[in-house]
């Protein structure tokens, strides 16, 4: 740790952020943590704990988690580029691209029956897709209706235990679904990220992760983000435990060893598909706060930038994505509380918490947290293999955020 620094962060502040971190890893109730810290060319990086809950390798810097919903923010970067580039345009009906998705119909009430429907007002859009508007999503207030069962049934979302199929067989289910909502009408979560990667796809003639690593991952220097770990890098991979809800008991969610990240997956899920390091996703984020540039070079244009990074919810959107956050506290942990929603990730429309307005990006149900902050031109990363089936991991978030806030000297 460097001493006071003005303009970066105090030491008293980074060693109540350290705190924290040890004593959650001291509890036993997260084996092990990797965090990062920066702002400008001040970076601060902490890894405590060990891969296994019962011991095993140390946590280092290099550890690759898996990123779950903490891969949108990254992985909406793709579309953008193809905005900069005209080969996609917001208004832009989706039909050629994604015939699957023309003609739908709408259910006529959210818990109706599959076949009660009416036709979709309109076409599909570009925009549509990218704000999560699109009419499906994983509606966490609508849990045991026809239309949420069927889109657990069909396979659509990842952590299920039957893998997501190829992206062609992913539409046609897709397809085969009425919308929940008219397009354009209502904020849902998490299908349109998925349905992002394979947009991508069909434009570029390129796989989702071909695309993305040509275009973002390289130039970035991100080289240990992907959508699995080869071989030589599998001993950096931890297990993912998601801990039983009653006892609390450690259980392997997801073994890395032959587990789902260990071959290239059928698909590429933008939605929650993505393993990365905290070096890899501070570079991503840092050329966001630097408006698209890394270096000399021009990832994204500065407005594409400011699309992604602001909010792009009307009101009577925005109370679905309210509804979704305060309304599953008991699910989520009170994770999501932000109020906007730009592209691929939230954005602080509301002071909640220590956090200011303008604070963009996400957390991952396998235990991550991911945001950077114009306005302190701050960036955090922090990673666990705890998934968010127990409340530890959302609190040590809250609490690594209200540490960090108070660590700013300025």
């Amino acid at each position: 740790m460097t001493g006071k620094n003005s303009g970066g962060f105090s030491e008293a502040g980074l060693r109540k952020v350290r705190d924290v971190l040890e004593r959650y890893v001291g509890s036993g109730k997260i084996p092990g943590v990797v965090a990062l810290v920066g702002r400008g060319d001040e970076t601060h990086v902490e890894a405590m704990g060990t891969m296994r809950h019962d011991g095993g390798a140390p946590m280092r810097r290099d550890t690759i988690f898996r990123m779950a919903s903490t891969s949108k923010p990254v992985s909406v970067s793709a579309a953008m580029i193809l905005l900069d580039e005209c080969r996609l345009r917001l208004d832009d009906t989706v039909d050629d691209w994604l015939p699957e998705l023309a003609d739908r119909q709408v259910l006529k009430r959210i818990d109706g029956p599959l076949d009660d429907t009416v036709p979709a007002r309109r076409p599909i859009t570009v925009r549509d897709v990218l704000t999560s508007t699109f009419g499906l999503g994983m509606d966490m207030t609508a849990l045991g209706t026809p239309i949420m069962n069927a889109v657990f049934e069909q396979g659509l979302t990842p952590n299920l235990p039957t893998p997501m199929p190829e992206p062609d067989e992913w539409m046609r289910r897709l397809g085969a679904l009425p919308l929940m909502h008219q397009p354009g009408e209502r904020w849902q979560y998490h299908l349109s990220n998925d349905l992002i990667g394979v947009l991508v796809a069909r434009v570029t003639g390129q796989s989702f992760e071909t695309f993305l690593r040509e275009r973002v991952f390289e130039p970035l220097g991100m080289k240990d983000t992907g959508f699995h770990v080869p071989a030589d890098k599998m001993d950096r991979l931890p297990p993912l435990y998601a801990p039983d809800p009653q006892t609390g008991e450690f259980h392997v969610w997801d073994e890395a060893e032959g587990g789902r990240h260990s071959a290239p997956p059928a698909f590429q899920g933008g939605g929650g598909g993505l393993v990365s390091t905290v070096d890899d996703y501070h570079a991503y984020f840092r050329m966001l706060l630097n408006h698209g540039t890394h270096g000399d070079e021009r990832i994204l244009s500065k407005p594409a930038v400011e699309l992604m990074t602001t909010n792009r919810l009307a009101p009577e959107q925005q109370a679905a994505r309210h509804a979704m956050a305060v309304d599953n506290v008991h699910i989520s942990f009170g994770q999501g509380q932000h109020g906007g929603w730009g592209f691929g990730m939230a954005v602080r429309t509301y002071r909640g918490d220590y956090a200011p307005l303008g604070q963009f990006g996400w957390d991952g149900g396998s235990g991550t947290s991911t945001y950077a902050d114009p306005e302190n031109q701050l960036t955090g990363i922090l990673l666990t293999q705890v998934g968010t089936s127990v409340p530890d991991p959302a609190r040590l978030f809250h609490d690594f955020w209200t540490t960090v806030y108070q660590s700013l000297d300025d």
